[in-house]
């Protein structure tokens, strides 16, 4: 599975900002499918997943900031972000799940700065 994300760049605190991910397979095959993040000197950590096709998972910080969509048309994942701060600056990175084995994009950087 490969995974290509796009979609980061600067943006302004309270603004938002909807990133990209193009899944090499059909993605409602996959066992989940999201994105996570990871800020200088803290841990990847995940922001919100597909499971299974239908059920949404969302991390605490990301519950009614965020909306994930999965377009089974274009093999696509889609993350909105809403009401950014500084504290959501991080690289974030498009994850799946296939058979236990977990893949990861190249990551796209967003920076919440005025």
């Amino acid at each position: 599975v490969q995974l290509q994300a796009s979609g980061g760049g600067l943006v302004q605190p309270g603004g938002s900002l909807t990133l990209s991910c193009v899944v090499s397979t059909n993605i409602f095959s996959l066992s989940a499918v999201g994105w996570y993040r990871q800020a200088p000197g803290k841990q990847r950590e995940l922001v919100a997943s597909i499971i299974n096709g239908t059920a949404r998972n969302y991390a605490t910080f990301a519950e009614g900031r965020s909306n994930i969509v999965g377009d089974s048309a274009k093999n696509t994942v889609y993350i909105a972000l809403h009401d950014l701060n500084p504290e959501d600056t991080a690289v974030y990175y498009c994850n799946a799940v296939q058979r236990g084995l977990v893949y990861w994009g190249q990551g796209t950087q967003v920076t919440v700065s005025s």
